[in-house]
């Protein structure tokens, strides 16, 4: 039940994970209770239903699914606050007809899931996860001409798929590499193209042309899949993929095949399908594919700021005013919030 004092009922909030600590600071001084999960593991589904049944806000993470069956038992439910930049873990045309406020967290986390995309691309034309393995195996006895010979990521071509925040600044790092850029994206950016000297090109174009494939895109129905057994093929046999969007974007069982067969190079992948990925998934056994898990934005001031911002909208949506990062805003403009 909500806490009340001196007879002002004050909203519940769920958190669904413990978070880096401070987080929460902006919901001190919101006449909020906090209702937090403190398992560093997803709340079991039936423990959420539950839980969210008496809320008025929820703090959610990616592993949450805020679904029409959760709007169901939650009818105090106004407010969600995703802890994610996509938020493709929550129904919003379904929050939405509940008037309930999504938010999510954009513009924290773009430059440091940035230098994890760079990190996978140089981990893999440089074969560093093959470097490791082949010391920890006892096979470094001597220094060869031929050994581990990887490829040069400096005169290469870059292809971006998807120019927002996230694809923008790995395109912005990759003039330290005297690098081409090509980018496809559903929305084309003249401003970014005169400023990184980007080229806008079809999607077929750039996966034919790259050295590197970096995907950036948001899962959507139409995204599901956006790389698979056909688009691998287009792409050159030097190539290699890097995935730090979400894992469907990728049919899992085509890359495991292109990289088995030699149609691409190989691939380094922060998200996978489904999450986490099983100790004994056939990617796993490939020696040109690397898999890091799902840690892109893991620094501790980038988490922390994804914290605070997700509690801001919380704190800002009940004490009255306008959530900075809205992605339902005509929730808040109907006045069905």
């Amino acid at each position: 039940m909500n806490r009340t004092i001196a007879g002002v009922t004050q909203p519940r909030i769920l958190v669904t994970r413990p978070l880096p600590p401070g987080s929460l600071a902006p919901l001190a001084s919101a006449p909020v209770h906090i209702d937090q999960w403190e398992h560093d593991v997803p709340m079991p589904r039936e423990e959420l239903l539950q839980r969210a049944a008496q809320a008025d806000g929820i703090l959610a993470t990616l592993v949450d699914r805020i679904d029409q069956a959760l709007l169901d038992v939650a009818p105090r439910l106004r407010a969600v606050a995703n802890y994610a930049v996509g938020y493709d873990n929550v129904d919003v045309p379904a929050c939405t007809r509940h008037g309930v406020l999504v938010s999510n967290t954009p513009g924290v986390l773009a430059e440091t899931t940035a230098d994890m995309a760079w990190a996978l691309i140089l981990a893999g034309a440089r074969r560093i996860p093959e470097g490791v393995e082949y010391i920890r195996g006892g096979r470094w006895t001597t220094w060869g001409p031929m050994t581990l010979l990887g490829t040069d990521v400096h005169h290469r071509t870059l292809g971006i798929v998807g120019m927002g925040e996230i694809g923008w600044q790995v395109a912005r790092r990759a003039s330290g590499f005297d690098m081409r850029v090509l980018y496809a994206s559903r929305t084309r950016r003249p401003d970014r193209e005169a400023e990184a000297h980007l080229e806008y090109v079809p999607f077929q174009t750039l996966l034919a042309e790259a050295d590197f494939v970096t995907l950036h895109v948001s899962l959507t129905p139409e995204t599901r899949h956006l790389i698979g057994g056909p688009e691998l093929a287009r792409m050159k046999p030097t190539a290699y993929l890097v995935n730090t969007a979400r894992g469907p974007v990728v049919d899992q069982h085509a890359l495991y095949e292109a990289c088995r067969d030699g149609v691409i190079a190989g691939a380094a992948l922060d998200v996978t399908d489904p999450e986490p990925m099983r100790a004994d998934d056939p990617l796993l056994s490939l020696p040109n594919v690397t898999v890091v898990p799902h840690v892109a934005s893991a620094t501790a001031a980038t988490r922390l700021k994804m914290g605070t911002t997700a509690a801001e909208n919380l704190a800002a949506f009940f004490t009255g005013r306008r959530p900075p990062t809205p992605v339902n805003p005509e929730v808040l403009d109907s006045g069905g919030a």
